[in-house]
């Protein structure tokens, strides 16, 4: 079964006011990227999420409370970030499916062709 988490890539403190306790120290952004695993491989995908939260009044601040300064300062910060490349890694198993998957692939020719015979 297939899990995805997410690695943080950048994080930031803003000066804006919060939209829950009105103080203007304690926003921070934070901008994630997806990483989906499985039994054979671990795959960085393109896509990106940003989170808010207030650190004094520990909330979570989600868009639709955003005001439009915080709107700016975000698109600013997203498109300052710079995602790591989508990469696909082969897990051990993936490499010993392939050999093994390749083992019986030669087997078969070599039992059709004759040279093999039972």
């Amino acid at each position: 079964m297939a899990t995805t988490n997410y690695f943080t890539l950048k994080e930031y403190q803003l000066n804006n006011n919060c939209p829950e306790c009105y103080s203007n120290d304690g926003l921070q952004l934070t901008f994630k990227q997806k990483i989906t695993e499985n039994i054979f491989i671990k795959a960085i995908t393109k896509k990106t999420t940003h989170e808010m939260h207030c650190n004094n009044c520990n909330t979570q601040i989600y868009p639709v409370r955003w005001d439009s300064d915080i709107e700016r300062v975000v698109a600013y910060h997203e498109r300052a970030i710079i995602p790591k490349k989508p990469s696909i890694k082969l897990k051990p198993a993936a490499y010993i499916f392939i050999i093994i998957d390749l083992l019986i692939l030669v087997t078969i020719i070599l039992f059709m062709s004759g040279i093999i015979t039972i």
